[in-house]
């Protein structure tokens, strides 16, 4: 079969890692696939096996950028059109739905009612009027239980046209990753937070809760220095305890050699990071956020999660996780069987199957 998939650049976010991970694992199962961005811009490379594409060196985002880049793309895919066009991000679906290309399907990985509500009243009707539009009378992939549940009981979207296909991973590749040598890891214990610096991520917090501990642990954050958020970081005192390791494209030696990762977000769609730091091992403290931490925290590991906005809380859980032992083999298996990398290849062969 042949499937096309396209985000907007490969810039770092866990959405387009995904959306790679999902290329090279239908490319080497032999099918022939086309991986577009908007533009040529990203921290990942291009995923292995796949053809390669950027519409534009630089994109506008403007009505005409997205005309453009909508007609560059429908000019490249009329020749010989996919089996499966494969959009993710709002800004690449609403370009592949401007190229009106048959068989498209619009992967979500955010709970969008959730990143609506963080906007100004305004703005929020209008991002709403614009989701409603875009993902109406088309088909749909979830990549959690939360964000499907999502998209039915906000956005009035049948049900039907909906598939919950969640994130491949595997755990081998993660473990040999994390097992390279990572000079730059610190040598005294720390704990991680793994994620762009965005409000949606909620460092404020992290820094509030980090600041109620004892001292002992350094907090490392794998994010590119910020002016913002180093003024968070000096504004409670923190500039010795505090490293700012910007991105790294193998963040699993430092996940492996984390006392403890924490997720602290508002929503996600299905977090990439408490799975792989899982796979590494390493405890895993996590706001239960909409969605994807319930449901990927499960049985003892559900001890992880708290609520969102309480840096109190965070805290105590952090002090919690940190006086337990590390999860236990059966505990990570049952946590990550259900992404396991064949599970999604299979469901995106089906889907490709049943669109075609």
């Amino acid at each position: 079969m042949k499937f096309a998939l396209f985000t907007t650049n490969l810039a770092g976010g866990g959405a387009e890692k995904a959306l790679a991970k999902i290329a090279a694992g239908l490319a080497a199962r032999g099918h022939e696939v086309d991986f577009f961005v908007c533009e040529d811009a990203g921290a990942y490379p291009p995923p292995p096996g796949c053809r390669f594409s950027a519409l534009s060196a630089r994109a506008g985002h403007g009505w005409l950028g997205k005309r453009r880049l909508a007609w560059k793309l429908k000019r490249t895919l009329a020749a010989n059109p996919p089996d499966l066009l494969v959009s993710t991000l709002p800004f690449a679906d609403e370009v592949a739905a401007l190229a009106r290309l048959p068989r498209h399907a619009c992967r979500i990985a955010n709970t969008l009612s959730a990143e609506i509500a963080r906007l100004p009243a305004a703005k929020a009707t209008r991002r709403e009027a614009r989701y409603r539009n875009l993902y109406a009378g088309r088909p749909l992939v979830a990549v959690s239980r939360g964000v499907a549940d999502d998209l039915v009981a906000n956005f009035c979207i049948d049900a039907k046209r909906i598939r919950t296909i969640a994130n491949p991973f595997d755990v081998a590749p993660i473990r040999a990753l994390a097992a390279e040598p990572c000079p730059a890891r610190p040598t005294e214990p720390y704990l991680l937070h793994v994620g762009r610096f965005a409000a949606q991520k909620r460092h404020d917090l992290l820094l509030e809760a980090f600041a109620r501990l004892d001292g002992r642990q350094r907090l490392v954050l794998l994010t590119p220095p910020d002016l913002a958020l180093a003024a968070l970081i000096a504004r409670r005192g923190l500039e010795r305890r505090v490293n700012v390791a910007d991105f790294q494209a193998n963040p699993y030696p430092w996940m492996a050699g984390a006392e403890l990762l924490v997720l602290c977000s508002d929503h996600e769609g299905l977090p990439n990071v408490l799975i792989e730091a899982l796979a590494c091992g390493t405890r895993v403290v996590s706001t239960d956020c909409p969605s994807g931490p319930r449901e990927i925290l499960v049985g003892d590991l559900a001890r992880g999660l708290v609520p969102c906005g309480d840096a109190a809380a965070l805290a105590d859980a952090i002090q919690a996780a940190l006086a337990s032992p590390r999860p236990n083999a059966g505990s990570v298996a049952a946590a990550l069987a259900p992404y396991e990398s064949a599970t999604a290849l299979d469901a995106w062969e089906a889907l490709a199957r049943e669109i075609a």
